[in-house]
């Protein structure tokens, strides 16, 4: 189960749920892949929200590599998704949010210490 605090998110692909998250060795492989200086660089761009296939698959792509799955770019595009393109946008997107806490209510709080 992905963990969201983690910056973990859980997708579909080819009828396996996989965990993905984009670790710091994963962004430094999409900030190469981009162009991108530097993490605020990197963030700009997701913000744009302009983002080619060849950008979801990088983003899917290096999100399994974080999360331990030795799966290549060639690999993640034979992948398929119920959904269709939609769904792929929805992963990357997730993923985005996850890594860059905008997911911080996906899980609920730990539960408190309550003394009566």
């Amino acid at each position: 189960m992905a963990n969201a605090r983690r910056g973990e998110v859980e997708a579909k692909l080819d009828g396996k749920t996989y965990t993905l998250c984009l670790t710091l060795g994963a962004l430094a492989e999409l900030e190469s892949a981009f162009g991108a200086s530097d993490l605020v660089s990197l963030a700009e761009r997701f913000e744009q929200r302009r983002l080619s296939a060849r950008d979801l698959l990088r983003i899917i792509a290096c999100g399994l590599r974080g999360a331990g799955h030795a799966a290549t770019d060639e690999e993640v595009a034979q992948m398929k998704v119920e959904g269709g393109l939609g769904e792929y946008a929805r992963i990357a997107a997730a993923l985005i949010g996850a890594t860059f806490g905008e997911s911080e209510a996906a899980n609920p709080p730990a539960p408190q210490d309550v003394t009566s």
